[in-house]
């Protein structure tokens, strides 16, 4: 009977498909929630964009008065700024009436000689100062400035807005503790298992008088090169599955934050990278402090 020579093992050498394909998985579903996580951040900024401090004026001001209280209210660090530009509207009285006419359909300027409603300003308050207590305290700062009447804004939905982020944050934040738990135990696992046909070559090292670290080292240069190619290829599932979703689904683009994007992909190869590194250190130690009894 013809026998054919069996294929040595080389130190380091484990199995690449199956760890590749688990550690792969793992961080793909990894960032997709990080993705989730980011559309959701997308989400609630456009909420909190909804979040506006409007400041009615003294009647008769000046011209002069209004440049220098609209000048004073568009340098405060509380209007929110986007594309290098302050999200700050002038509303006069007449334009007020007209909207009141529009919505009501009811014309007060019939029966009223002047017109009760006030000039405006409306500006959007940035998202670090959206609490309720700063809130307050900026309408209580506005009040108090020369030719300011009076300051309103909608006390129930900046309340109401908090209180929900605050429960979703929570919820998330115990998925996101589970999730990451569960797949550093998949990936210790999988490594662990695939290092156990390894584990007499290990032994066999030691005999011959190799170094822990001699032993160790093929071993984490190979895990750390698996693992940022599991977190390259996520990242590369996880961009086709973004853009196919950008052209399928309208509005979708508006959600994307590119540069959190980048973040999440950097973080997912060196994590990957990271996690089989450290997951092998330990495979490895646990060969070597084995005794020959327990390989068995």
């Amino acid at each position: 009977m013809a026998t054919y020579p069996r294929k040595k093992k080389r130190l380091g050498q484990f199995k690449f498909g199956s760890v590749l394909f688990s550690t792969t998985l793992s961080l793909f579903i990894v960032g997709l929630f990080g993705v989730i996580l980011i559309q959701a951040k997308g989400l609630t900024s456009m909420i909190r964009e909804n979040i506006e401090m409007q400041v009615f004026l003294d009647k008769n001001l000046s011209e002069a008065e209004l440049e220098s209280l609209e000048t004073n209210l568009k340098n405060r660090p509380f209007v929110l700024r986007k594309a290098d530009s302050v999200v700050f509207r002038f509303i006069s009285d007449e334009e007020a009436a007209q909207t009141f006419i529009e919505s009501t359909g009811e014309d007060f300027t019939q029966f009223l000689e002047d017109n009760p409603l006030r000039d405006s300003f409306v500006f959007t308050l940035a998202e670090e100062f959206q609490t309720s207590e700063q809130i307050e305290q900026i309408s209580q700062e506005i009040q108090s400035a020369p030719g300011v009447f009076e300051v309103s804004y909608m006390t129930d939905l900046v309340d109401s807005i908090n209180k929900n982020l605050l429960k979703i944050s929570l919820v998330m934040g115990g998925f996101i503790l589970i999730l990451v738990i569960t797949v550093v135990m998949l990936i210790n696992n999988t490594i662990r298992l695939a290092l156990f046909s390894q584990r007499f070559l290990i032994r066999s090292m030691q005999l011959v008088g190799a170094t822990r670290g001699f032993i160790r080292k093929p071993f984490l240069i190979r895990a750390w090169v698996f693992g940022m190619i599991a977190g390259l290829v996520a990242s590369l599932i996880l961009f086709g599955l973004i853009s196919y979703t950008r052209t399928a689904i309208e509005g979708f683009a508006l959600l994307q934050n590119e540069e959190l994007l980048l973040i999440l992909f950097g973080v997912l190869i060196v994590s990957g990278g990271i996690l089989s590194f450290f997951s092998t250190l330990r495979a490895v130690n646990k060969y070597l402090n084995m005794s020959l009894d327990e390989l068995y």
